[in-house]
């Protein structure tokens, strides 16, 4: 019977879509124990809320319990999916704010440069002391890692504590392989990829079917949209460096100084500068949604998602074979 536990349930949308994976597998049925930790009552709260309506929903017949103590929900468990955000929309707010007053401008802010930096600092010490408590009551689980800044949590998590079975998930290689099929056009199952890198910044060496080089078909591509993916920050890169990168326009936007120091070229790739920003504004509305639906007890759809922390779960558990792309340690 595994026990998965969720750090930063809070993040109620995302626990929603991971909960609907996990809770959908049939093999999982009547056998799994969801535990939930946020340090914020009211979202864990409505984080229980919403796993119990899964549950429901599913027919799961899963266990679901709710602990505001870190290491009693992580007490025993297989599996630990994080997801906290250190310091809140407020800290992101000061990421950006601050650097804003002397000339910085960013997009999301969440990996290099001063937000990476910044983030860092408050999320580390956290990371740690989580690997600490794992390496205390469940020594032989996983630690599936969505926090950023990724590279550096992990990291951190194998230097700095006494745990180092973690890995980090990110969605970016999966989303620009779907991407680079439909651009292509041709169905993304027929396509072999290859890529290597590190998060945020990976790139597509291998980009074929059958053999075949597909960057032809998205050189083409781009030729006919000049207006539309000409004038994106990620192809621009990826017509200096050959592959194309993993990474969206707004994060590869501030990765590389040749962008967001100059306005032209901020209106030439038109970077969402402070994109982020709108972002946690609509997850915090997405919340408010939720914890409203739930309230009046009005009904709302339970779809599964395909995460990557739910597919890494399900395959160590039925031993199902998938490709999944983690970021680990270079040893």
């Amino acid at each position: 019977m595994p026990k998965i536990t969720i750090i930063g349930a809070g993040s109620v949308e995302f626990t929603k879509n991971v909960l609907a994976d996990i809770l959908s597998f049939p093999e999982l049925k009547g056998s799994v124990t969801v535990a939930l930790h946020d340090i914020d009552p009211e979202r864990l709260a409505t984080a229980e809320a919403m796993a119990r309506y899964t549950n429901e929903a599913t027919g799961a017949g899963a266990t679901i319990e709710s602990h505001l103590d870190r290491r009693k929900a992580l007490d025993r468990t297989d599996y630990a999916i994080n997801e906290i955000q250190v310091g809140g929309r407020a800290g992101l707010l000061k990421d950006f704010e601050i650097p804003s007053r002397y000339g910085l401008r960013q997009t999301i802010a969440d990996t290099l440069g001063i937000g990476g930096i910044i983030r860092g600092l408050r999320t580390l010490p956290v990371m740690i002391a989580i690997g600490n408590d794992m390496a205390d009551v469940c020594p032989d689980a996983y630690l599936l890692n969505y926090t950023n800044p990724m590279a550096q949590v992990p990291w951190a998590v194998y230097a700095g504590s006494r745990f180092s079975r973690v890995v980090g998930l990110c969605h970016s290689v999966r989303d620009t392989e779907e991407f680079l099929a439909k651009t292509a056009g041709v169905p993304q199952q027929e396509i072999a990829y290859t890529t290597a890198g590190l998060n945020h910044q990976a790139f597509v060496v291998r980009f074929e079917r059958r053999g075949e080089d597909l960057y032809p078909l998205i050189d083409e591509a781009i030729a006919r949209d000049p207006e539309g993916l000409g004038r994106r920050v990620r192809v621009e890169i990826y017509r200096r460096f050959g592959s194309f990168p993993t990474e969206s326009s707004e994060h590869s936007a501030e990765y590389v100084p040749w962008f967001m120091r100059h306005d032209e070229m901020i209106e030439r790739f038109r970077i969402p500068v402070d994109d982020y920003i709108g972002r946690t504004s609509e997850s915090l509305a997405d919340y408010r949604e939720i914890e409203r639906k739930l309230a009046t007890g009005e009904d709302f759809a339970i779809e599964p998602m395909s995460e990557l922390a739910s597919e890494v779960i399900h395959s160590i558990e039925t031993g199902k074979l998938r490709r999944i792309y983690v970021n680990v340690r270079n040893g």
